[in-house]
């Protein structure tokens, strides 16, 4: 078994209610060539307490103000060192033995390693798995992003490139593409790598990412008709969301996944 080094990255601000057990996560994995950077934009609660509790067993602490979520993963991106990179966020978790299926997978010709998710409501505790998109192409239709359980080969961020740091909200998606249309090479994991915990999202969430997706769109090739229809398909996606939801708050993720 290639015992690859990973470096594992947590981004994190004001989450003192969660980062603990995402740290737990971490550290607890059965894999000794473990780099962990947490990367804090300047917590004003307990965060840093909780943080500075498992120094020892930290090898990079920072603390100070980002321009956002892609700064944020970036600054952690060139501190790294490992041969493998993962992003997990401060209010989710990784799952036991998820560093070493990337190892059992890795290979030298690989940029990107994807494993499955379980999505994880805890207003209501409902769980269901979702199955990372291997494909995304120009216009990314029904795309399992699947963020928490990617994890990129240092080299393929010195081939295609860092976080856009003009984009807030859809970077993931921004990155897979451009590796997907640059023809790099991903490697699917049948494994359940990460829980990502479901947040609320506010009414006005979609308008706000509207002029990111036209962006980061036609950055890599949609023309402008093309944008405008995205969008177009987003928003009935979201409409049909809220009716969905009317049969109860997790109708839509029994339809869409498997459990």
């Amino acid at each position: 078994m290639p015992n690859i080094k990973i470096s594992m990255i947590t981004v994190s601000l004001n989450s003192e209610k969660t980062i603990e057990q995402t740290i737990k996560s971490v550290l607890e994995q059965d894999y000794a060539n473990l780099e962990y950077i947490i990367i804090d934009g300047g917590s004003t609660d307990r965060t840093l307490e909780i943080v500075n509790q498992y120094k020892s067993k930290i090898d990079v602490i920072v603390s100070e103000k980002d321009n956002g979520i892609s700064d944020a993963f970036n600054k952690g991106i060139r501190r790294a060192t490992g041969d493998v990179i993962g992003i997990i966020n401060s209010d989710d978790t990784l799952l036991h033995d998820a560093l070493q299926a990337v190892a059992d997978n890795y290979d030298d010709e690989t940029d990107v390693y994807r494993g499955n998710i379980i999505f994880y409501n805890p207003q209501t505790g409902f769980t269901c798995r979702e199955i990372p998109s291997m494909k995304f192409p120009k216009l990314p239709f029904f795309i399992h992003v699947a963020h928490q359980g990617t994890f990129v080969a240092k080299k393929a961020y010195d081939k295609y490139g860092v976080y856009d740091e003009k984009i807030k909200y859809s970077m993931d998606l921004d990155f897979l593409m451009r590796v997907y249309l640059a023809k790099g090479k991903m490697k699917k994991i049948d494994f359940d790598m990460a829980t990502f915990r479901q947040g609320n999202t506010t009414a006005d969430a979609l308008k706000k990412k509207k002029q990111e997706f036209f962006y980061f769109l036609e950055k890599n090739g949609c023309n402008k008709l093309q944008s405008h229809f995205y969008y177009a398909y987003l928003v009935c996606m979201d409409w049909a969301k809220k009716i969905l939801n009317l049969f109860g708050n997790d109708f839509k993720q029994k339809l869409r996944y498997r459990n």
